[in-house]
């Protein structure tokens, strides 16, 4: 499984909030996950209320320059659109310096890249340049800035975002609820942030699709979209999911050098958040609060009125961030995947828990069951037999058994299922901790 040539194709695309560009990167995300996982891409029409913010308008670039009046060319959207600040107005006039410079943005720390700016709702245009370039610009010059920008919307110019869903073995248990994978796909010409986590995605996608969970776990749901706005337009319109949704992770960032570090969820010690202490434990990591730099959608997931405890997984910083240096050739193939195995083993775990609840009274007849462990083939299990079924009550789950018995979680889990095809306990779901208004 390859994941950073899919990166590559949908690097060069102009990604914004509602574009050409962006519809064509939720054709290609859906052309690489599996055909099982039923993938579809909603569209709402721009203006739309969705909870107290707008659905935006599409935004679509003819082209957008700035030159020196009667001279040379200095930036051009057609070499790369960030070049043009994200969503400015279309304009047409020669101006000043004086009058100029205002519009003009560049990063003093990466004087040969050029930023990434935007104003989606600030309706002002402008265009970024590298450091080096402006500090070039002669002061006593005219210059001509042209924008023929287009702000579209009714229906058929829809905002879109898209989901797929993996069920697990034996299709959707409805009583299990689901995990939701997040990622956003609308910075233009930059590639960890966020094409990264969208491959990631993916590569989980199809871990799961290989491999897929055992009868009656999560559904896993995969969505992309763009930043926050696209979160809150799916939710605010499929608010009958919210209830259904366990938890969720937001993937961002996962393929540049350096090490992954996730941040915890707004309730901090939630189940989830032990689960990937846990699987994070196993590595060089670092570990942040909730909605730490960066935040993004899981401030939509977990945030108010939705409430789905939601980490999000990442390796910021790194130094090419929202510029044109973050470029595919600071993505590495092996981050991507360490990233992929992190977030599968996080979903294995959580998407097949649940919590044992006893149907007998007085010490269990293993043996006349078929469920004693022998000391001379499982020692460990062995010893904790006792303990484990004490903890049959109700209020643990079988990671939480795992953990306190210091065990394997898929022996634990494999043991106490014995139990369940039985009928001596009954296999309660993760509740939900979704908010309902």
């Amino acid at each position: 499984m390859k994941l950073k040539p899919i990166l590559i194709s949908l690097y060069p695309l102009h990604r914004t909030l509602s574009s050409s560009g962006t519809d064509e990167a939720l054709k290609i995300v859906g052309e690489n996950l599996p055909e099982r996982a039923n993938y579809r891409i909603d569209s709402y029409t721009p203006g739309t209320q969705v909870w107290t913010w707008t659905v935006p308008e599409r935004y679509e670039v003819k082209e957008a320059y700035l030159e020196i009046k009667d001279g040379e060319r200095i930036v051009d959207f057609h070499q790369n659109p960030l070049y043009l600040v994200s969503y400015s107005l279309p304009v047409d006039k020669e101006l000043t310096w004086e009058e100029l410079e205002p519009h003009l943005y560049y990063n003093p720390d990466r004087p040969l890249a050029i930023p990434w700016k935007y104003k989606y709702y600030e309706r002002d245009w402008g265009f970024s340049l590298p450091k080096d370039t402006f500090d070039h610009l002669p002061r006593d010059q005219k210059y001509r800035a042209v924008i023929q920008s287009e702000y579209l919307t009714g229906e058929s110019n829809g905002f879109k975002v898209a989901t797929g869903i993996i069920h697990p073995v034996g299709g959707i248990s409805e009583s299990s609820g689901e995990m939701i994978i997040s990622s956003h796909i609308c910075h233009p010409m930059q590639a960890n942030d966020d094409l990264s986590g969208t491959v990631t995605s993916i590569g989980v996608a199809k871990r799961l699709d290989e491999n897929p969970l055992p009868p009656g776990s999560m559904s896993i749901r995969f969505w992309y979209g763009p930043e926050t706005i696209g979160t809150i337009s799916y939710l605010a319109h499929h608010e009958d999911l919210i209830p259904r949704m366990k938890a969720g992770i937001f993937a961002e960032m996962t393929g540049n050098q350096n090490t992954l570090a996730w941040h915890h969820t707004w309730q901090h010690d939630h189940l989830l958040d032990r689960i990937t202490a846990f699987v994070m434990g196993k590595k060089e990591h670092v570990e942040r609060d909730f909605a730490a730099a960066p935040a993004n959608d899981e401030r939509v997931i977990n945030g108010p009125g939705v409430g789905v405890p939601c980490i999000s997984i990442n390796r910021w910083p790194y130094d090419e961030y929202h510029t044109s240096d973050d470029k595919p050739e600071i993505i590495q193939e092996e981050m991507l995947l360490e990233s992929v195995e992190v977030i599968e083993e996080i979903v294995r775990i959580f998407a097949t828990n649940y919590i044992p609840k006893r149907r007998f009274r007085g010490p269990f007849f293993l043996s006349g069951q078929g469920l004693y462990v022998d000391w001379q083939e499982n020692w460990k299990l062995n010893r904790a037999l006792e303990k484990i079924m004490m903890m049959f009550e109700g209020n643990h789950s079988i990671f939480d058994i795992a953990q306190e018995t210091d065990l394997d979680y898929w022996v634990v889990r494999d043991f106490v299922d014995k139990f369940k095809e039985k009928g001596m306990i009954d296999a309660i779901p993760i509740p939900s901790e979704a908010m309902t208004e």
